[in-house]
């Protein structure tokens, strides 16, 4: 049985993290597929090129949570050197899924605790039902966040929320989540997937190419100062400038119907 479900709908992917019984945690065997499937949709994405696949959705089957973090119980049974080779693999994965071309959305549909927080951290935005709780519990267990979430999570809500919450191993729930800028969406109870899925598709409805820079362009600036991530911009609107697919966008406008976008 696959860890990760892929179910392909046009330009949007839906993955599944197939592991209910455990509460989908991220076990080697999920962390491997996770992997392969990023490498998957990223392939073929340089400038000038663009892959079928333009967003992914990812979420966690069952309706308790969306991923619990680590599999403590395989967790257990790991040398100290099996725990430092797992925690490249899924700091190598989610930077991966940061780089890539692809746009990512997290729909959170329970619980995500740790590594599942981390997960959809990766991701470039996150949709959550009201059920979620999101938490980088780690201390609890006399860790740290050891995916990223000390960095990430700082540079998402701010260092000083980022402390509360990690310091604390606490957990917040849904509205809370929504209230600090943890999550982007809430939405209504049922309909997390539908929503998801309705963004993914108005994103990749937009062309590609640019998507793909002006997420880039977000992402890269974070850490710049602010004359510097202007050239930053600057850089990656040349980089859409002579593309095909500006110029279909004004045909597009001016004979007042919707654009066909390639990606080139």
């Amino acid at each position: 049985m696959p860890e990760l479900l892929v179910e392909r709908r046009d330009a949007v992917e839906l993955w599944t993290l197939n592991g209910a019984a455990r509460r989908n945690a991220i076990s080697q065997a999920l962390l491997r597929e996770l992997e392969e499937n990023v490498d998957r949709v990223s392939a073929a994405r340089g400038p000038g090129e663009t892959g079928d696949t333009r967003v992914v959705v990812l979420t966690g089957a069952g309706e308790q949570a969306f991923c619990a973090g680590a599999d403590l119980k395989e967790r257990a049974t790991m040398s100290e050197d099996d725990v430092r080779g797992f925690l490249e693999g899924l700091r190598r994965t989610l930077r991966k899924l940061e780089q890539s071309r692809c746009v990512f959305l997290a729909a959170i549909n329970g619980s995500a605790f740790g590594g599942g927080t981390e997960l959809s951290l990766a991701c470039d935005l996150r949709l959550a039902a009201p059920t979620a709780e999101l938490g980088l519990t780690e201390v609890k267990l006399g860790i740290i966040p050891g995916g990223g979430g000390t960095q990430r999570l700082s540079r998402l809500i701010g260092p000083g929320r980022a402390k509360d919450l990690i310091l604390s191993g606490r957990r917040v729930n849904a509205a809370e989540s929504f209230s600090i800028g943890l999550v982007n969406r809430l939405t209504p109870e049922g309909r997390l997937i539908e929503l998801a899925l309705t963004l993914a598709e108005q994103i990749a409805a937009n062309a590609p190419l640019a998507v793909a820079e002006a997420k880039h362009a977000i992402d890269e600036g974070l850490a710049l100062p602010l004359d510097e991530a202007l050239a930053l911009e600057h850089r990656h609107y040349e980089a859409v400038l002579q593309t095909e697919d500006r110029l279909e966008g004004l045909r597009a406008f001016a004979e007042k119907r919707p654009p066909r976008f390639t990606g080139r």
